[in-house]
């Protein structure tokens, strides 16, 4: 089993940043990739952004390339996601996942945690 706890969502206003936390524990080994999700009223979760434990090569959609930024502390086993030029059209519930690589995690996550909400206003 793995757990995985996100933090660090909030309110903020258009063009403002956040960065948001995941910290991961249990039987994470097999845990190659981790991965932010995110699912807004009425819409289906889509993928964010992806990144190795090692190495550290990642992936990003289109809609936050150059936005946002996936990183990790493989001591902290926490992965996080700074979140800067901020628009409404972000605003969801962003969910932590974990997966055996950079493909697998991005269409069939192992573990999820449970969100936080970023709410972006005008």
């Amino acid at each position: 089993q793995v757990q995985l706890v996100e933090s660090g969502g909030g309110s903020v206003q258009a063009g403002g940043s956040l960065r948001l936390s995941c910290a991961a524990s249990g039987r994470i080994f097999n845990s190659y990739a981790m991965a932010w999700f995110r699912q807004a009223p009425g819409k289906e979760r889509e993928f964010v952004a992806a990144i190795r434990w090692t190495g550290g090569s990642t992936d990003y959609a289109d809609s936050v390339k150059g936005r946002f930024t996936i990183s990790r502390d493989n001591a902290k086993n926490t992965v996080y996601l700074q979140m800067n030029s901020l628009k409404p059209e972000d605003t969801a519930v962003y969910y932590c996942a974990t997966g055996p690589s950079l493909v697998v995690v991005r269409t069939r996550p192992g573990y999820w945690g449970q969100g936080t909400q970023v709410t972006v206003s005008l």
